[in-house]
């Protein structure tokens, strides 16, 4: 992460009154909770789990008043920070004010919590469905992603995040397909590899400009399928009438909702409604087990996959930005 200029702090603190440091006791969650937003209600668990730290929760000070605050995440305690998610400006501060308050934390923040870091981890913003259309959304993301992007930071992709929730219907089952559990890890990583031929997922694509389609499969598996504590039985492939494996999907729960955690259909095999039927699975295996809602996400740009979930009954509540450092 590239420093911001000494000017951007000097314009944050022109008095020499604006205090900036890390929280000190879970108590003063309360501060840092004093901006709105869709994650305050996880910090109490995130912290009490080990995703949070509090040298990685920082808060913009001045006259009492909170004029700004930054943290990071990660999925497993003791690890190094896996996101940036928490990165808010008062909105009541001119651009100006803004930029200076905003490029001061970042800064005093990041020097302490990717000491020691090559590449800064991913940025995440969470936004209302409409925030491109709400005038004090659009402003705040803007200035945002301005100060992130000096930083060395680009925009990766705009994502939708979905939920359905019982009384939705479910779609009929595809009397094309069956569906059984994967036989081993094996497998799983054989068909995780296959899928991502031809992928508009944008995490993935980044990733296999990098790696073999073995090597992306493998890192899911062990950074996040590997880590779920709901039964491996639910993780369904479909076959077709012919014996051949048509698709797949992970129905879970991650350490927050019961999510589809992935949904793919083999290249060979795209283009012919099987999606559909394969989220019905994903989706009736959660519903049987008795969950009070399901959430889901997909690129913005993956227009198929946008339109299964659609088809679902599944409604985009929040969209998701990220951006990266390379």
């Amino acid at each position: 992460m590239r420093h911001l200029t000494d000017d951007s702090a000097a314009l944050a603190d022109p008095d020499g009154d604006l205090t900036i440091r890390h929280l000190t006791d879970a108590d003063e969650l309360g501060l840092f909770n004093r901006i709105s937003y869709s994650l305050n209600d996880e910090l109490a668990d995130d912290l009490a789990g080990g995703r949070r730290r509090l040298d990685w929760m920082w808060v913009a000070v001045r006259d009492g008043r909170l004029l700004g605050r930054i943290g990071w995440w990660t999925s497993t305690e003791g690890a190094e920070p896996q996101q940036l998610d928490i990165f808010d400006v008062d909105d009541a501060l001119p651009d100006d004010g803004f930029r200076a308050v905003g490029a001061a934390l970042l800064e005093r923040a990041a020097a302490h919590v990717l000491a020691g870091v090559d590449t800064p981890p991913e940025f995440a913003r969470y936004l209302p469905g409409d925030w491109h259309d709400d005038p004090v959304q659009r402003r705040g993301t803007e200035l945002r992603m301005e100060l992130l992007e000096r930083t060395g930071a680009r925009f990766v992709v705009e994502r939708l995040r979905l939920e359905w929730t019982p009384g939705t219907p479910i779609a009929a089952a595809d009397g094309r397909l069956t569906f059984r559990p994967f036989a081993s890890d094996a497998e799983f990583l054989d068909v995780t590899t296959r899928v991502l031929t031809g992928t508009l997922d944008a995490h993935s694509v980044e990733e296999l400009a990098e790696h073999s389609p073995r090597e992306v499969a493998e890192a899911w598996y062990e950074d996040e399928f590997a880590r779920y504590t709901t039964p491996r039985e639910w993780w369904r492939v479909a076959i077709d009438d012919a014996g051949g494996i048509v698709g797949f999907v992970v129905p879970a729960r991650n350490a927050y909702h019961p999510i589809i955690a992935y949904l793919g259909v083999l290249p060979d095999h795209r283009g012919r409604g099987y999606i559909d039927g394969i989220l019905a699975e994903g989706t009736r295996v959660l519903h049987e087990a008795g969950v009070s809602h399901i959430r889901a996400s997909t690129d913005v740009g993956n227009v198929p996959m946008a339109a299964a979930f659609a088809r679902a009954g599944y409604v985009t509540f929040e969209r998701l930005v990220n951006l990266a450092w390379s």
